[in-house]
Order: C-alpha cells, then sequence, then structure tokens
C-alpha cells in the first residue's frame, strides 16, 4: 500500500491534470479530509514533491479562505524567468556572457544561436544606456523562453 505522501502527491496530480492551463487551486481541508491525513502532511508534500527544481510554482495561503495554488512551469521556462530576473542596470557583461553559456552547455539554445547572441550582447553594452540594454536582453530571454 502507498504511504500518505505518495496518495497526496497522486491526488495533487491527477487534479492538476483535470486542468488545461497547468494550473490548480486547492485547499488543505480538502485534501486533508479526501485522504484522511494532516494538513502537515500535505505541507511536507507540497515542500519536497512540487518544488521548483521539478517544475513546479506553489504558492500557499493558510487560514480561513485559504488555499494552494499549484502550477507546472517547464523547468526550462524557469531558467528564462530567473534570468531575467537577475539582469538589471548593474548587471555586469560577464555575468550575461555565462548566461548565454549556460543555456548552450544545458542545450536550450544552439551553438548557432549562441554565436548569434554574443555579438548583440556585447555590442548591446559597448553602445547603449544601461536601461534600453536591460530591456534588449529581457526581451532576448523572453523570445528564446517562447521559442522553447
Amino acid at each position: 500500500m502507498s504511504n500518505i505522501a505518495d496518495l497526496i502527491e497522486s491526488y495533487i496530480l491527477q487534479q492538476l491534470a483535470a486542468q488545461e492551463d497547468g494550473q490548480v487551486e486547492l485547499r488543505r481541508t480538502d485534501i486533508a479530509d479526501k485522504i484522511s491525513c494532516a494538513p502537515s502532511q500535505i505541507s511536507y508534500v507540497l515542500s519536497t514533491r512540487f518544488t521548483p527544481a521539478k517544475g513546479f510554482v506553489v504558492e500557499s495561503r493558510r487560514g480561513l479562505g485559504g488555499f494552494i495554488r499549484i502550477e507546472h512551469v517547464p523547468v526550462q521556462n524557469l531558467v528564462y524567468q530567473d534570468m531575467r530576473s537577475k539582469i538589471d542596470e548593474e548587471t555586469p557583461f560577464e555575468t550575461v556572457q555565462s548566461m548565454i553559456e549556460y543555456l548552450f552547455k544545458h542545450q536550450m539554445i544552439t551553438n548557432r544561436e549562441a554565436s548569434i547572441l554574443m555579438p548583440v550582447v556585447t555590442s548591446a553594452y559597448e553602445t547603449m544606456e544601461p536601461e534600453e540594454r536591460v530591456q534588449l536582453l529581457h526581451t532576448l530571454l523572453l523570445t528564446l523562453e517562447r521559442m522553447a
């Protein structure tokens, strides 16, 4: 027989699969009643099996009217989002260069795409004002994310 954590995970995954948009909103008490478990066990499952590294974004609010919102996001999208969040007007060229190398090394972009991106990024650092450069870099990463 499966353990409680497996049952909770399975139930949440079934609820998530039933949604077309890859997002589900649940209540801890409903899950606890359905599976006959403690809400703390649900919290444990959320924190260990529905992590960003596994492609999940979890928003949780406890108390009256509380909810758990779980969204399944492909891991590569999280990488692009994280990179965009780290690029601001103070971001050095070397950081952006290492981001492109990371994308290539992890086969998220091709050698050709990396070869095109590097001169664009170099030029952006040489010729653009910082806020324009940030906008360009965000747009490039967003475009790559959408094409993935």
